[in-house]
C-alpha cells in the first residue's frame, strides 16, 4: 500500500465536490516536521489563484470535502493554506502488523508491463573496466526494482562484439593459433592480446590490409572469419560472465544481444528509410536530417546511417535494436542505460525512429545517461600509472580491503566466515557507493569514505541489519514463527512505522524514474531511524512491559526484512553476523 498515493487519492476525491475544482492539480509532498504531520497537502494555493478567492478559505473548504478519519489523527491549516496530514498511530500499527505477515512487505504489485532493460554493454575487445561499472549496475537495480513491482523485464546485454577493430583482432589470433597456440591461451589476457594487435596494425607493413580484408570477410559471412570471430567472443565473454558473477548482477548468456546480432537487419532499416524519403543520399553517405534540432546557423543536425563506402554505424545498429525491442519483443517501455556523452545520439535515435515507424507509438524509448567516476583528483578513475583500471582487479582489492578492515575488528568469527563477510562488505561497498549518487551526476571515487561503518555506505546498512537481528537471537526467538501486534506509544516508535511504509514509495520512485539513489536514501534514512529507535526504546531490558517488547521487536523484524529486500533490490548481499 503506498500511503502518499491514498491520501493524495482522498484529496483528489475532495477536489471533485468543491465547484469550479474540477481537474485541479493536487500537489503533495511529505513533511520535514514530523511534529506537524507526515504529508502535507498544497494544493489550496493553486485552486485559490484560479478562483480568485484566500487561499485559507479554500482549504477549509478541501478540509470539509476531504474523507481521511480512518488513518488521520488530525488535519491543520497551516501558513499561506497548506493542509497539515498527521496519522493515527493506532492506523500505523495495523499496517505495520500487516505487513509483517506479508512476505512482499504490503508492496502490491502492478499492472504488468513488458520492459527492456539495456544495460552492461562492455565491448568484447577488452576485459571490462570501471567504465563499465555503472552501466552494468544501475541497470541491474533498476531491472530488479521493476521486476518486484511485477513487470516482465527482458535484460539485453548490448555488446560491443562487431565493427572495424574485429578485423585486426581476427588477423592477430590466426597468427597466434598457426603458431600453435590455442584461443584460450592467445586470449588470457585481453588487454595484452588488443595491445599486441593494435601496435602491429600500427607498425606492421601489410598487417593493416589484412586486417581490413578481415573485416569485409566477416561481414560477408567468410566461415573461416567466422569461426576466429566466435572464438574471440566465447573468451570475451567468458571475462564478462566473471565478473557480474563478482558483482552479483543478473545477468546471463541468454540476455547477450551484442551488435553481430543485428546485422542481418541493417540493410532493410536503411533501405526502408530511404523509401519512405526520410534518409538521403549526402556526399555518398545515407543520412537523416532533423529540422527539430537545428543549430544556430539554422542547419538541420545530420545523423547517419550509413557511410559512404557502404558501411554501417552504431547509430544503424541502434535503429535495428530499436525496432526489434518495440516489435518483436512488444516492449512497452525499452531503458538505455549509457554515459551521459551519448545523450543526444539516443535523443536524435529515437527522432529517426518515430519517424521511421521503427518505435511503435505506444513504446517508451528512455535513456538512462549516468555520469563518470573520478579519482580523487577529479578527473576519470585511472590506475597511478595513468591506465585503465580493470573491473575485475577493482573489486578484488575492495574485498582485501574490507578483509583488513575487519581483521582489525573484534570479533568472535571464524577465518572462513570473516572471509565471505568480506566479500559481501567490499563488493556492496562498491555498488552501494556509486548507486547512492544521482546517475544523472559525477562522483568521486572513494575508499576510505565507502567502506566505513558510519554514515550513507553499504557497510552502515549491512550492521543495521545485523543488529535488528540480532534482537531475535539474545532472546532465543524464532523470527520465522514470530508475530505480534504493534501498538505505537512513542515518538520514534511512530517515526520508525511512517518509514517503513514509505518503502513503496521509494521503489515507486526508482521505477518511474531509472534512479536507484532514491532507494538508497530511503534505506540510509530507515537504518538511522532504526538506530535511534534501538537506543531510545529498549527491547530485552527487565522492566519492559511483554506487550511493549513483541511490539518494538516486531518494529525490528519489518526493518530487517525492508534492508534485505531493498539491499537484494540493489544487487547488494546482507549477512546475519558481522
Amino acid at each position: 500500500m503506498n500511503i502518499f498515493q491514498l491520501v493524495q487519492d482522498r484529496f483528489k476525491q475532495a477536489l471533485t465536490k468543491i465547484e469550479g475544482a474540477e481537474g485541479a492539480a493536487a500537489p503533495m509532498a511529505r513533511s520535514n516536521r514530523p511534529e506537524f504531520g507526515e504529508y502535507q497537502f498544497n494544493g489550496a494555493m493553486g485552486l485559490a489563484k484560479k478562483l480568485k478567492s484566500n487561499p485559507r478559505e479554500i482549504a477549509a473548504k478541501i478540509l470539509d470535502a476531504v474523507e481521511l478519519d480512518d488513518l488521520a489523527e488530525s488535519l491543520e491549516i497551516a501558513g499561506p493554506g497548506f493542509i497539515n496530514v498527521k496519522l493515527k498511530p493506532q492506523w500505523l500499527g495495523e499496517q505495520i502488523t500487516a505487513a509483517l505477515t506479508d512476505p512482499r512487505l504490503a508492496v502490491e504489485k502492478e499492472p504488468e508491463q513488458t520492459v527492456v532493460v539495456d544495460l552492461s554493454s562492455p565491448n568484447l575487445a577488452k576485459e571490462m573496466h570501471v567504465g563499465h561499472l555503472r552501466s552494468t549496475i544501475i541497470g541491474d537495480s533498476v531491472a530488479r526494482v521493476i521486476e518486484f513491482l511485477g513487470h516482465k523485464v527482458i535484460r539485453q546485454n548490448h555488446m560491443g562484439d562487431w565493427g572495424t577493430q574485429f578485423g585486426m583482432l581476427i588477423a592477430h589470433l590466426q597468427d597466434k593459433l598457426l603458431s600453435e597456440n590455442v584461443a584460450t591461451t592467445a586470449l588470457s589476457d585481453l588487454e595484452d592480446f588488443y595491445r599486441e594487435a593494435k601496435i602491429r596494425f600500427d607498425e606492421e607493413e601489410g598487417f593493416a590490409n589484412r586486417a581490413r580484408e578481415y573485416v569485409v570477410k566477416l561481414q560477408g559471412g567468410d566461415q573461416e572469419c567466422l569461426t576466429l570471430w566466435q572464438q574471440f567472443i566465447d573468451v570475451s565473454i567468458q571475462h564478462s560472465e566473471e565478473v557480474y558473477a563478482k558483482l552479483n548482477v543478473n545477468l546471463k548468456h541468454e540476455d547477450i544481444m551484442g551488435e553481430s546480432a543485428y546485422n542481418p537487419m541493417l540493410a532493410g532499416i536503411v533501405a526502408d528509410l530511404k523509401e519512405k524519403g526520410i534518409a538521403v543520399e549526402d556526399q555518398g553517405a545515407q543520412v537523416v536530417f532533423l529540422d527539430e534540432m537545428k543549430n544556430k546557423e539554422g542547419e538541420p543536425a545530420v545523423f547517419i546511417i550509413e557511410k559512404s563506402g557502404g558501411g554501417f554505424l552504431y547509430s544503424t545498429t541502434d535503429l535495428a535494436a530499436m525496432k526489434y525491442r518495440s516489435f518483436d519483443l512488444n516492449a512497452d517501455r525499452i531503458i538505455i542505460f549509457t554515459d551521459a556523452r551519448q545523450a543526444l545520439h539516443f535523443k536524435q535515435a529515437e527522432m529517426v525512429g518515430r519517424k521511421g515507424g521503427l518505435l511503435k507509438a505506444e513504446t517508451s524509448y528512455e535513456h538512462g545517461p549516468f555520469g563518470m567516476m573520478l579519482g580523487k583528483d577529479g578527473k576519470p578513475f585511472k590506475t597511478r600509472t595513468g591506465g585503465t583500471v580493470k573491473l575485475a582487479d577493482l573489486l578484488d582489492e575492495a574485498v582485501e580491503r574490507a578483509e583488513k578492515l575487519l581483521s582489525e575488528r573484534e570479533s568472535n568469527l571464524s577465518a572462513d566466515e570473516q572471509k565471505e563477510i568480506a566479500r559481501k562488505v567490499g563488493i556492496g561497498a562498491i555498488k552501494y557507493a556509486d548507486l547512492s549518487k544521482n546517475r544523472t551526476t559525477d562522483y568521486i571515487f572513494n575508499w576510505e569514505t565507502m567502506l566505513s561503518f558510519e554514515g550513507d555506505t553499504a557497510p552502515y546498512l549491512q550492521y543495521a541489519y545485523t543488529r535488528a537481528m540480532s534482537v531475535f537471537r539474545k532472546a532465543e526467538i524464532d523470527v520465522a514463527t514470530f508475530n505480534a501486534e504493534v501498538i505505537i506509544t512513542e515518538a520514534q516508535e511512530k517515526a520508525l512505522a511512517v518509514k517503513l511504509l514509505q518503502f513503496v514509495e521509494a521503489i515507486a520512485g526508482v521505477s518511474a524514474n531509472s534512479t536507484p539513489h532514491l532507494l538508497c536514501t530511503y534505506l540510509y534514512e530507515l537504518s538511522s531511524l532504526f538506530m535511534t529507535f534501538y537506543e531510545a526504546c529498549p527491547m530485552l531490558k527487565d522492566g519492559v512491559a511483554e506487550e511493549t517488547k513483541l511490539s518494538r521487536m516486531a518494529l525490528s523484524l519489518l526493518v530487517a526484512r525492508t534492508l534485505k529486500q531493498g539491499l537484494e533490490l540493489l544487487g547488494i548481499k546482507t549477512m546475519e553476523k558481522m
